[in-house]
């Protein structure tokens, strides 16, 4: 499965990736995305992504399955393609990696199963501008205004100042990742075209958590 190499612009993305469906889960592009590894396909994956450029294809799959793995299980067209930045592994044999977000993809084609998990062909070109810092505009007023109420809400902590001082991009995007939204809510931030769209989005779904707590 080591395929050829997809280049996009000044970086060289796989053009097949191991696929690591996880409900709930959102990796975004520049985004750190913890993850602890124990069962044994996805062992198998960690290691096989090590030698082959540590590359991840985190995706959703459309309906909660007992089995994601499997061929039946209908996954979303799109996820993000994560590089493994850190790798340790624990005295029970679990790993414990750090998938940063690179670009985002498209599943062209799925692939035959090897070494018991999925792989797909992926394609790059709707998300060439994941490459680069993302320099849209957000509503920072009203998301903070937002945030702030929404943690509360939900008994989370928050660390004010660090929300205060965080730079836009990396501001929504650790918070898209964090929050515990539905994963088709999840999904939608994913496909949003780009920083304003997304921090928009993720205002909005805020508020209406808000206002559904308002009534309960």
């Amino acid at each position: 499965m080591s395929g050829a190499v997809h280049s996009l612009d000044t970086e060289t993305l796989p053009e097949t990736l191991p696929l690591f469906p996880l409900t709930g889960v959102l990796l975004l592009p520049h985004g750190n995305l913890p993850l602890n590894i124990f069962e044994p396909r996805y062992l198998n994956m960690t290691i096989e992504a090590l030698g082959r450029g540590r590359m991840i294809g985190m995706v959703q799959p459309r309906h909660a399955q007992p089995d994601p793995v499997a061929d039946t299980a209908e996954l979303y067209e799109t996820g993000c393609a994560g590089r493994i930045i850190s790798f340790a592994e624990t005295e029970d044999g679990r790993y414990l990696i750090t998938l940063l977000g690179v670009s985002r993809f498209r599943i062209l084609a799925e692939l035959e199963p090897a070494g018991g998990y999925r792989w797909a062909r992926a394609g790059y070109e709707s998300f060439a501008g994941d490459l680069g810092v993302d320099a849209g505009a957000t509503d920072r007023p009203r998301l903070l205004e937002a945030v702030k109420a929404f943690f509360r809400v939900k008994g989370l902590d928050a660390d004010g100042q660090a929300l205060d001082d965080a730079l836009d991009e990396a501001l929504v995007t650790s918070l898209s990742m964090l929050c515990p939204f539905e994963p088709r809510e999840k999904q939608a931030l994913l496909e949003c075209a780009g920083l304003t769209e997304r921090g928009k989005l993720l205002t909005e779904l805020m508020e209406m958590a808000l206002q559904e707590a308002a009534f309960h």
